[in-house]
């Protein structure tokens, strides 16, 4: 279970504060699947970054099942996102030159795993999300979609209880974005915990509770729909 208490986060660019989020509490239970929303500028981003261990609050407290996270150091935050978190975002983060088999891999090198369980870890992913016959092709050889795919591989083969996905179909059309949206029912569907952040409405229509982020508050907290504008 995720826990925020009064989280806020402040970046100072000079002179000037920038308030990104301003005293957020929510809670997300393990295996929902969650949907962040909100125009630009909101606190989408930085929301999802503290909950991924990639940020540290300026105040409050974060908790991830009991723990209190948002105290700890960059190499026990690195632990925690190792074990725990899985990450995909929307311009899929792949080597250009690299095959499907070893950018799934890279996680669990980084990791520490041994380079038999590597592959395995890394082909059972693969053939999770569809692409058992493209892993030895590179990002160049793949679509928009395959590589989105490999990317959600990727944060899926290390074994995460949660995935953190920042407009995940945003560059996707709509035929290759309802696959993506199917492979993150599916992963859901075995207990995964998912939090979306999208201007997607087909993305929020698929989730069972929606945020609405304003000016780093939240404005809503609800399942009734996905219509903030």
């Amino acid at each position: 279970m995720i826990e925020l208490h009064e989280i806020t986060k402040e970046y100072h660019m000079g002179t000037q504060t920038v308030h990104a989020l301003r005293g957020v509490t929510a809670t997300i239970e393990d295996g929902e699947l969650l949907a962040i929303m909100g125009p630009s500028g909101s606190g989408k981003s930085t929301l999802m970054n503290i909950i991924g261990c990639l940020d540290q609050p300026s105040a409050g407290t974060y908790k991830l099942d009991g723990i209190d996270v948002s105290q700890m150091s960059d190499d026990e935050l690195a632990r925690v996102r190792n074990r725990r978190i899985g990450f995909v975002f929307q311009m899929y983060n792949l080597l250009p030159r690299t095959r499907a088999i070893r950018q799934v891999e890279l996680p669990l090198m980084y990791a520490g795993y041994g380079r038999r369980e590597r592959r395995r870890r890394a082909e059972e992913a693969l053939n999770a999300v569809g692409l058992a016959d493209r892993m030895d092709h590179r990002p160049d050889e793949l679509s928009g979609g395959q590589q989105q795919r490999v990317a959600i591989a990727r944060a899926l083969a290390p074994g995460p209880t949660i995935i953190l996905a920042d407009e995940p179909t945003g560059n996707l059309d709509s035929a290759a974005g309802e696959e993506i949206l199917a492979i993150f029912d599916d992963l859901n569907a075995k207990g995964i915990t998912l939090v979306l952040v999208t201007h997607d409405v087909e993305v929020c229509k698929r989730a069972r509770r929606i945020v609405h982020l304003l000016d780093g508050l939240i404005v809503s907290d609800d399942s009734t729909g996905c219509d903030f504008e």
